[in-house]
């Protein structure tokens, strides 16, 4: 039980992971962090990781709840998961909604990179293990990160035996996961294994109109491996998969702080006028509401503890993500050549969906997002006998191609809606055009080309000291464009009107050229003890926004702001000059990070101590940010990120272990600094507490040779941290309990255990966001309530 708590170490493309038990105290935990079998406590990098249980029963069935095995990494996601799917460790990520950057933290599915963190927010199919690194990588890895890298590897092939496993869990608002795997030796050589997954959730909230459930999915899914293995010195992997899922999510939301139009925005909810000077003289009070029709719709509770939300169209998601990874490992000379060569296509559509968050049915949303990508990574794993060093030497390429759209359609209520906010304006209504029907049509996308050359070496200067050295040369080309396919002719278009569009079109290119590596220095003083100081520069490459307004507004268009008739210049714009169309290009992130640590094994091993301490200066941070109408990437010029990150294990009993984690970051903050948002400037990182903790009992005590008691106790906590880019909103403190009961029966291979996470139902929200089309007014999405259910799990 110790080595499931203290987790599995092992980065991305390590397929060796065994654990050996000591006979009183924690198990000890042999990976391949390094490339090379070694123990855990031996490695100089802060990693934490979980093996397949361990997740489990943790219910990290997903990326969405990792933090529950470390405090130092966080997830979040909002709308669309191919732009808003943000991890974050130590308090740097990628923050806000982006279609166009990779994140800071890298994730690695069986050694292969995924350019969007929303490839690991599908459920979990066949997993071993997952691993988080963290701080800079890129001397051992194909793709470079600055924060950190979260790692899954699927759970291989084997020639030994036919085994398998069934699952199945169960819980309120008809949760639903089942799944199964089999193993199945061929020949003496070649092993096949093929794994299922089919999932169902209703969403957590309610349409307090029609009754039914708002951001529900619904994901089937499947995998499939062959294994041969024609000598010691040969093994070939083939991995193909496919998942699918689909549901209404991801727009019901709860109000967060409202803002001067939510009367207008719930009188619309309630009524449907029949002329724009109806609904002003209600307004006024000159005339009653009841003057009115009534649009049957009714308004939500404005307790976000009641999950309620009423929303217009018949939304809809998609997300469909497939690929195919050969991996071949051969022994060459005094080493093994590795090789990782991937294909994969992610796809995602939303169509009709409620992007003004209300029952007001003022616009609709339908986006399309592609990606099609190809990767090869090859390393060379040796040992240099002259020098006593370990070495890896590396190359890496990847390629992507993204093709991204939307169409934006005015609903029933637009025309109201807009003629009262003009007329705030001294505009007579009916000058703003906003009549139903689409207004425009957008095309994006662009391409991503990496190509690196690496190099690992770990100097043994003698038994107890290490000199650790690598570089990294990297070369990444970016291109970005955007046009509009289809803009509606009309000079008195709202957007027009407001000055924001028709933006100017767009296609430019982007190259960043960069030396990266690391230094590290290692000492063991005693068997168990390690300390290690380490500097890792790490590099995330610029390149060009993908959005509409990324090359400016309308005035930077000069073509379509000098058609404008006169009069509409003089009145909205003052006949200001067109100006020149803004760059869409934003800067590579740089940082430098220092760590120094040390991994303590006591109490005749019953008892592992963890600790790091970190300090990032980086340069060019780039945000992401979502203000209301726009997605723009700002490139803070400096900022400081530093503090201590502490785990630790101890063995109460033969089945009782005590795990507690904390993560404190005293600073974490962009330097003062005129070129990015003021609500930005000299302020702490966002989605970044102060301290988080985790503190977790495990219990896993044999009652007879064939019964085991399960039990597990977690409380997470973190301070108080702010939840917008584009705002100073903030989210107190917040304490959640999460709870586990069952037993299993080892002879027979059955597992059954019930589980509660949030077991007192705190309401809390991960991240809020301005409204659109609703100034002054803010939206946020909640963290989940209470769930609950049984897990039955059966091996054979």
């Amino acid at each position: 039980m110790g080595a499931m708590l203290a987790g599995l170490a092992t980065p991305a493309l390590a397929e060796e992971q065994q654990v050996a038990q000591s006979d009183t105290g924690l198990a000890e935990i042999i990976v391949t962090a390094q490339r090379r079998t070694e123990n855990l406590q031996d490695v100089p990098i802060a990693i934490t990781a979980a093996n397949s249980e361990t997740l489990a029963q943790a219910r990290v069935e997903n990326v969405a709840n990792i933090q529950a095995i470390s405090p130092s990494i966080s997830f979040r996601v909002t709308n669309i998961a191919t732009s808003s799917a943000n991890l974050i460790i130590r308090g740097l990520g990628t923050t806000g909604n982006s279609r166009s950057f990779e994140g800071s933290v890298g994730v690695f599915i069986d050694g292969v990179y995924r350019t969007r963190a929303a490839a690991a927010l599908q459920n979990f199919l066949d997993i071993d293990n997952l691993q988080v690194l963290r701080g800079p990588q890129g001397t051992l890895f194909g793709k470079n990160t600055t924060a950190g890298a979260l790692l899954l590897s699927s759970a291989a092939p084997s020639l030994n035996d036919v085994n398998g496993s069934v699952e199945a869990t169960y819980g309120n608002y008809d949760g639903l996961i089942v799944r199964g795997a089999i193993n199945a030796p061929l020949s003496d050589t070649v092993a096949f294994r093929i794994a299922g997954l089919a999932s169902s959730q209703n969403g957590f909230y309610t349409d307090s109109t029609t009754g039914d459930d708002l951001n529900g999915n619904k994901t089937r899914a499947a995998k499939a491996q062959l294994l041969f293995e024609p000598s010691e010195n040969l093994t070939v992997r083939v991995i193909g998969d496919y998942s699918y899922s689909n549901g209404n999510c991801c727009y019901a939301t709860s109000a967060f702080i409202d803002g001067p139009t939510q009367p207008l925005i719930d009188l619309l909810t309630l009524y449907q006028p029949s002329s724009s000077a109806q609904l002003l003289g209600v307004l006024t009070g000159a005339l009653p509401a009841s003057s009115m029709t009534p649009t049957g719709r009714t308004l939500p509770s404005r307790d976000a503890s009641k999950w309620e939300q009423t929303l217009n169209g018949n939304g809809k998601q998609t997300i469909e993500d497939y690929g195919g990874t050969l991996l071949v490992d051969a022994s060459i000379g005094e080493g093994t050549l590795k090789s990782v060569t991937a294909v994969r296509k992610f796809k995602v559509d939303q169509v009709d969906l409620d992007p003004d968050f209300s029952g007001a049915d003022i616009f609709r949303y339908n986006e399309s997002f592609e990606s099609r990508f190809i990767s090869q990574e090859l390393t060379y794993n040796t040992k240099i006998t002259a020098l006593n060093a370990e070495a890896v030497f590396g190359l890496f390429f990847s390629d992507e191609k993204l093709k991204m759209g939307r169409s934006l359609p005015w609903a029933d209520q637009a025309q109201y809606y807009w003629d009262v906010i003009f007329a705030q304006l001294g505009v007579a209504p009916g000058t703003a055009n906003a009549a139903p029907g689409t207004w425009t049509s957008e095309r994006m996308g662009g391409s991503a080309k990496s190509y690196a050359g690496f190099a690992h070496l770990d100097f043994a200067v003698n038994d107890k000291f290490n000199v650790i050295a690598g570089l990294r040369y990297s070369v990444e080309k970016k291109r970005g464009f955007f046009n509009n396919s289809f803009y509606r002719s009309s000079p008195f278009d709202v957007f027009t009107l407001l000055g924001i569009a028709p933006a100017p079109a767009y296609d430019a290119t982007s190259t960043d050229k960069a030396l990266s590596g690391t230094f590290g220095l290692q000492y063991r003083p005693t068997d168990d003890i390690m300390l290690y100081a380490t500097y890792n520069r790490g590099f995330k490459a610029g390149g060009v926004n993908m959005d509409v307004n990324a090359a400016g507004t309308l005035i930077n268009n000069a073509e379509a702001y000098n058609a404008l008739p006169a009069p509409i210049r003089a009145a909205f714009f003052g006949n200001a000059e067109a100006k020149d169309p803004l760059n869409p290009r934003y800067k590579p992130e740089k940082v430098n990070a220092f760590e120094v640590g040390g991994k303590f094994q006591y109490l005749d091993g019953r008892a592992r101590t963890n600790i790091a301490f970190f300090y990032y200066d980086l340069s060019d941070l780039q945000i992401a940010q979502f203000i209301g109408l726009r997605f723009t990437v700002l490139n803070a010029k400096s900022a400081k990120d530093y503090g201590v990150e502490i785990e630790n294990m101890f063995q109460l009993t033969d089945g009782l272990t005590l795990g507690l984690d904390g993560t404190w970051i005293p600073h974490a903050q962009y330097a003062k600094d005129a070129n990015i948002d003021p609500v930005l400037s000299g302020s702490r990182f966002r989605f970044s507490p102060k301290f988080s903790g985790n503190a977790t009992l495990n219990l896993d005590q044999p009652i007879n040779d064939n019964l085991s008691l399960l039990a597990r106790a977690q409380v997470q906590y973190q301070s108080r941290q702010l939840i917008s880019t584009a705002t100073t909103a903030e989210q107190g403190a917040v304490t959640l309990v999460n709870a586990n009961l069952g037993f299993k029966l080892p002879q027979t291979g059955l597992l059954i255990e019930g589980w509660v996470q949030n077991l007192f139902d705190k309401t809390w929200f991960t991240q809020s966001f301005p409204t659109p089309l609703q100034t002054g007014d803010q939206n946020a999405y909640p963290g989940a309530p209470r769930t609950y259910g049984i897990r039955v799990r059966a091996t054979f």
